[in-house]
């Protein structure tokens, strides 16, 4: 008998508030290198290369690089689902099933969890194969190791005839202390992990039944995708109309065949800071260090130090952030009130609240190392073979320095190889495009000065990553053609 093929679906949806200030709207906690140099997407997708290597991302626009970047780094290869609008889990769910074949085996995976027992894991994905072949939506619960109030409970009733799997008497809600309490001694209850395997055609039916509206504009929305290399684009104006609702809620709770399967390993949904200093061994005053940390007469307290030195000296029940552009000193029993800071911050119009200082690009990423009145410095990387778009800046000259490897640069009507401890000006109205040819990173030091320094102030007239529209690429090249005139013209093309 060949053993069924298991495809794995990755959701990456989340907000990324709760891990702040190293985790962020535009760089959730999946994508940040949590768990020694990876993330936790990265750490995903090697646990679920052990089923299948060809693995699905259902992941927000916004965030499309940022997971190809992720498969790419874990050797794994698929398509990314994009969602034009977060609408939770049921959405996200129901697309991947509507793309996939109807007798496809489905296992949805969130993308910010960390489970460390691969083989384990492996395991016990494949002991739920039997029960999901016979029709039943299998979930996989954790063995609680304490009565936490943070997650939601699965009760398992009698055995389902399935492998190892048990019937789902009820789904509980985030308990109380005193009933968490409760449950975890009754020992049929498990935490509810949100991890799921399903064939399509039964996660379909039971949409219909469910919750038809969701699956009706699911339908109209996976009608009408459009697909660009490995991203698969759901329609905007249907995905858009989708209730918003997790699978929990507008599934499980009402559907009648739904089959458990625990899961005995260690598990962490790395949820709060105290949840990610947990992955970090303890001195024996029960201090938790990660990178450039250190602590001095102090108790209970947790530094996260990865780009230079941070010293807790006589602290306790201490936590302790530190980031190129934002640090978070809180109480330990304050872990799950960093959203609020999120909130407050962005109430105030504070741009570190929602956005990093390095910023992720398909070619590679840049970091803001300085800025001021009229200027702006930034450190450019970009993978071999990556190249910007062919774009303009009316407001602002440019400066690129070379410090490693080799950069392909046009400037107007030139092409030129800059190299080591070289550099090259471009006045603002040039159109310009910067490539690396080389086979290892580009690294460029680029130094902006002018009146504007906005990321707005861009005209692309060609792009290799399709962020330039046809339509918008035929007015870019009508105007390179009037600022080539006037410069031929000796006209101020910046003006």
């Amino acid at each position: 008998m060949n053993t069924p093929t298991i495809h794995p679906v990755v959701l990456c949806g989340g907000s990324g508030t709760r891990l702040w200030p190293l985790s962020r709207k535009a760089f959730p906690k999946q994508f940040a290198p949590i768990v020694g140099n990876k993330s936790l997407l990265h750490l995903t997708l090697e646990r679920l290369a052990t089923l299948n290597r060809t693995i699905t991302c259902v992941a927000s626009e916004e965030h499309r690089f940022l997971v190809r970047e992720a498969i790419e780094n874990a050797h794994a290869q698929g398509r990314q689902i994009l969602e034009p609008v977060p609408r939770n889990t049921a959405a996200a769910m129901a697309a991947a099933a509507l793309l996939a074949e109807p007798d496809d085996l489905l296992l949805f995976a969130p993308a910010d969890h960390h489970i460390p027992d691969v083989a384990l894991f492996e395991a016990t994905m494949r002991s739920g194969v039997e029960a999901a072949l016979a029709g039943k939506i299998v979930t996989f619960g954790i063995a609680p190791s304490f009565p936490s109030t943070a997650y939601g409970y699965i009760e398992a009733a009698g055995a389902t005839g399935h492998g190892p799997s048990h019937a789902v008497a009820r789904f509980v809600e985030k308990p109380t202390a005193a009933v968490a309490q409760t449950l975890i001694l009754q020992g049929n209850y498990c935490w509810n992990a949100g991890i799921f395997l399903v064939q399509a055609r039964t996660l379909v039916a039971a949409l219909r039944t469910h919750a038809p509206d969701i699956l009706a504009t699911c339908e109209r929305a996976t009608a009408a995708v459009s697909v660009d290399g490995s991203f698969v684009r759901l329609d905007r104006e249907a995905f858009e109309g989708c209730r918003s609702d997790s699978i929990d809620y507008a599934v499980l709770e009402k559907h009648a065949d739904v089959a458990v399967v625990r899961f005995e390993g260690a598990w962490s949904d790395v949820g709060s800071w105290n949840a990610v200093a947990q992955l970090h061994p303890a001195d024996e005053a029960g201090n938790r260090v990660s990178g450039a940390g250190s602590v001095l007469n102090s108790r209970n307290t947790f530094v996260h130090a990865p780009h230079r030195p941070v010293v807790a000296l006589g602290t306790e029940d201490l936590i302790i952030v530190d980031t190129p552009d934002a640090v978070l000193v809180a109480g330990a029993d304050c872990a799950e009130q960093v959203a609020e800071v999120v909130r407050m911050l962005a109430r105030e119009g504070t741009v570190e609240a929602t956005e990093h200082r390095r910023v992720v690009r398909p070619w590679g990423a840049y970091d803001s190392i300085d800025t001021g009145e009229r200027f702006q410095v930034k450190h450019l990387t970009v993978k071999p073979g990556g190249k910007l778009s062919l774009q303009m800046h009316h407001h602002r000259a440019e400066h690129w320095i070379v410090v490693k490897g080799t950069a392909k640069a046009t400037r107007g009507g030139e092409v030129l190889l800059v190299r080591e401890n070289e550099s090259i000006y471009l006045p603002s109205g040039t159109i310009h495009r910067l490539e690396n040819p080389g086979k290892t990173m580009l690294e460029v030091i680029e130094v902006q000065t002018g009146s504007y320094l906005g990321e707005d102030d861009i005209v692309r007239f060609d792009d290799t990553y399709g962020r330039c529209p046809a339509a918008e690429k035929r007015e870019a090249l009508a105007m390179a053609s009037a600022v080539a005139l006037a410069i031929e013209r000796g006209v101020d093309a910046s003006a």
